[in-house]
């Protein structure tokens, strides 16, 4: 999984500096896309990957949390 995040973010990468670099007259797209790249493809991939097995209410801000950081803090 890691491979396909890292090859979808090099090709991101590469389109957004070919559109920067590459005077055509289609470089708006190429910015474009890898910019599209980044938001639809690599980040929700990263995200799941990165969460993936976590439980989310370890990381919310509950009355819970808040109980065993101030007893953490005390000690």
């Amino acid at each position: 999984m890691k491979y396909i995040i890292l090859i979808a973010f090099l090709a991101s990468l590469g389109s957004i500096l070919c559109g920067y670099f590459l005077n055509v007259a289609y470089s708006e797209k190429l910015i474009g896309f890898g910019v599209i790249g980044l938001f639809i493809v690599v980040f929700p991939l990263f995200a799941f990957y990165r969460w993936k097995g976590k439980n989310i209410k370890d990381y919310m801000l509950t009355q819970e949390n808040l109980e065993k950081m101030r007893h953490h803090k005390e000690k």
